[in-house]
């Protein structure tokens, strides 16, 4: 990979280790975890962000909400459409990029655009990899550095597919903000420059260090990203303390959440040929072993109808529920029949908040996507498929390990193929393999996300995980081995990937809001 990161020298702040590991017999990091558990419970008073500092970047904010509005409209307008491999698409792109720098800049960061080479597609085209924005604002060894992920690609996104406005022309409707990419992603990364843009307006040094890192590859990928944040673990990385992303939503439409967990998902195909080549029904039909028979039955194995995995194991490591665990899902506010309503949803598999709660996070799930090779067309066609492949997938929850699941899920469908005794030939792989992630809710960054959310919003946020995968948290967390929060912005019915994705203005402005008052609080308590 190339890098141009020669441009840019990174300071690398230098930390002595403590002269006294342990005391007593509790560990450094124990009795941190437990001043902060004792912060958080009140029985230790901390001072509190400047109310009038708060007050005084609150009102920049409001007064300027229309101008923050109009960036996010400028960037809206660019179509940095990451999935389709189009040369008009990847220029988009790597406008997208460098206005995000320039806007940097201007803030006075320190700003890299590290060239990411060439992707070498399927079908033999190469197309330039948009630039990853590496960036710092301050480098005081006396304060904590925080680090924000974000990325300013979109999906594919056409006005013929259903879209009520222009997907690329930010439209306000009763306070709604439609327009793709809206709120994934460029409303939050643009919410926390923002939030970096009052305090540099208003003169007031800032709280914390910040980094960012930000890329145009995140809904194809992150092609490359993995080997570039590898690179600079010890560069980039070596100063920071705290890694922020905002690339998710809330469970609520007016509820604040703060993320500490994700789903992993195994991704599968399995095949089952005859020949190449289709059959007709009539001329063969009542004589063969019918591959399209055969998927059936074994994807039909998989799940039962109330949504339990049939394969053997699939559950063994999955954790025991806790008392505690269940009086958290109590505290988190959900609708029922709002959150029915807003899916289009008849009935859930499930009755009571708490139960679906834990089947979208703390349980495993199976789900089929599709049958490659079928004929799915309107009209009769008597035809017979040859060769057909199903693909399904499996999200993993904490404590499951991906090479056992593909091992557990190979040898279940090896089992059923076998009972058929067809002659046809079955080949089962997995395409995808990303591990789930979780974090300690006890981490600085988790406690001063809370007190920032009371501080905005006036009251606690619901504690969520995201039944989806987010590889780039469990990415961080494992190269950079630093604590990793999910601070979503947008609220449940924003439609992210879907038509008509939008961002409430009150979400974005108070968001804004909330990465300020992040900043002190983080300052407070790092």
């Amino acid at each position: 990979m190339k890098s141009n990161l020669s441009i840019l020298s990174f300071g690398v702040i230098s930390k002595k280790p403590s002269p006294h590991p342990k005391v007593g017999r509790f560990t450094a990091a124990s009795l941190l975890a437990v001043l902060l558990l004792l912060l958080e419970c009140g029985m230790f008073s901390s001072p509190s962000p400047p109310p009038a500092l708060l007050e005084k970047v609150f009102q920049y904010i409001d007064l300027h909400q229309d101008e923050f509005v109009q960036t996010l409209k400028e960037w809206v307008a660019i179509e940095s459409d990451s999935v389709q491999p189009v040369p008009r698409f990847r220029q988009e792109l790597f406008r997208m990029m460098a206005m995000a720098a320039d806007m940097l800049q201007r803030l006075g960061a320190r700003v890299a655009l590290v060239d990411m080479g060439p992707q070498q597609l399927p079908d033999g085209q190469t197309l330039p990899i948009p630039p990853v924005i590496l960036a710092e604002l301050g480098s005081d060894p006396t304060k904590g550095t925080v680090c924000f992920y974000g990325h300013l690609d979109v999906q594919p996104a056409d006005r013929g597919d259903g879209w009520l406005t222009d997907p690329y022309v930010l439209t306000e409707v009763d306070g709604k903000l439609y327009g793709r990419g809206a709120t994934d992603n460029k409303g939050p990364v643009l919410a926390w420059i923002n939030a970096v843009s009052a305090f540099r307006a208003l003169k007031q040094d800032l709280p914390v260090n910040i980094k960012f890192i930000i890329e145009g590859m995140e809904e194809a990928g992150s092609v490359a990203l993995e080997e570039l944040v590898e690179k600079e673990k010890d560069r980039f990385f070596s100063g920071v303390d705290y890694i922020v992303i905002s690339d998710n939503l809330w469970i609520s439409q007016r509820k604040p959440a703060i993320t500490y967990g994700t789903r992993g998902n195994s991704y599968f195909m399995v095949e089952v040929k005859c020949r190449d080549q289709d059959f007709h029904s009539g001329t063969f039909g009542g004589i063969l072993h019918e591959p399209m028979a055969d998927l059936v039955a074994l994807l039909g194995s998989l799940v039962d109808s109330s949504g339990h995995i049939l394969v053997p194991g699939i559950y063994d490591e999955v954790v025991p529920l806790t008392e505690e665990e269940i009086n958290t899902y109590k505290a988190i506010h959900l609708d029922l029949e709002e959150y029915r309503n807003s899916s289009r949803v008849e009935k859930f598999l499930f009755d009571t908040k708490e139960e679906i709660l834990m089947h979208l996070w703390r349980y495993p799930s199976l789900s089929i996507h599709g049958i490659e090779g079928a004929f799915d067309e309107p009209g009769a066609k008597t035809v017979i498929p040859g060769r057909v492949i199903g693909k399904f997938s499996v999200r993993l929850v904490p404590h499951m390990n991906v090479s056992v699941v593909e091992k557990q899920v190979t040898r279940h469908l090896e089992d059923v193929f076998s009972k058929r005794n067809s002659s046809n030939k079955m080949v089962v792989s997995m395409a995808l393999g990303l591990h789930p992630w979780i974090a300690n809710i006890n981490d600085t960054q988790y406690l001063a996300a809370k007190r920032a959310i009371r501080t905005v919003f006036g009251t606690e946020p619901d504690m969520i995980r995201d039944g989806s995968t987010i590889p780039i948290a469990k990415m961080f967390q494992e190269i950079v081995h630093k604590s990793v929060v999910l601070i979503p912005l947008g609220a449940v019915d924003d439609g992210e990937h879907s038509q008509n994705e939008k961002i409430n203005r009150w979400n974005y402005i108070e968001g804004t809001k909330l990465f300020a008052a992040f900043f002190l609080e983080m300052a407070q308590l790092h």
